[in-house]
């Protein structure tokens, strides 16, 4: 059997993968919980943010930009249409493609949680200057 050498301690410590999980996981937690007060999964306030920005999406442009994957987004996207959040419809174009948009109750929530998002952006980045915000968001954008 080989020997397998341990890995070094400091190695999660200095991973940028994991900091950076490690960092949305926290700063995350407290807009989450605002979320979940309005009745919503993270993934149907993703959905509503990404509709109030970029609207109609079809479902596959809906999976990547919410991070889901396809069944669990229609299933998600039916909900929120019952719940008067969102509107399916076929396209013109394409019968088998569905385009997704809000509905006025879904824009006004969505208005207003993407309003509790920056003022909570402000607070988690309360530490940093205005340049290390900018660079740390130009660095993602960079990264992706």
């Amino acid at each position: 059997m080989t020997k397998v050498e341990p890995v070094d301690p400091s190695f999660l410590d200095d991973y940028v993968l994991y900091r950076m999980a490690l960092a949305s996981h926290h700063m995350s937690a407290e807009f989450h919980a605002i979320v979940r007060q309005q009745g919503l999964r993270v993934p149907e306030w993703r959905i509503l943010a990404t509709l109030a920005s970029y609207e109609p999406q079809n479902v596959t442009q809906l999976c990547e930009k919410v991070l889901y994957d396809q069944p669990r987004l229609t299933k998600t996207i039916a909900k929120m249409a019952a719940a008067g959040l969102l509107n399916r419809c076929q396209d013109e174009r394409d019968r088998r493609v569905v385009n997704v948009t809000l509905t006025e109750r879904g824009r006004a929530l969505a208005i207003e949680l993407i309003a509790k998002a920056r003022d909570h952006e402000v607070r988690a980045l309360k530490d940093l200057t205005p340049g290390e915000r900018k660079q740390l968001k130009n660095v993602l954008r960079k990264l992706m």
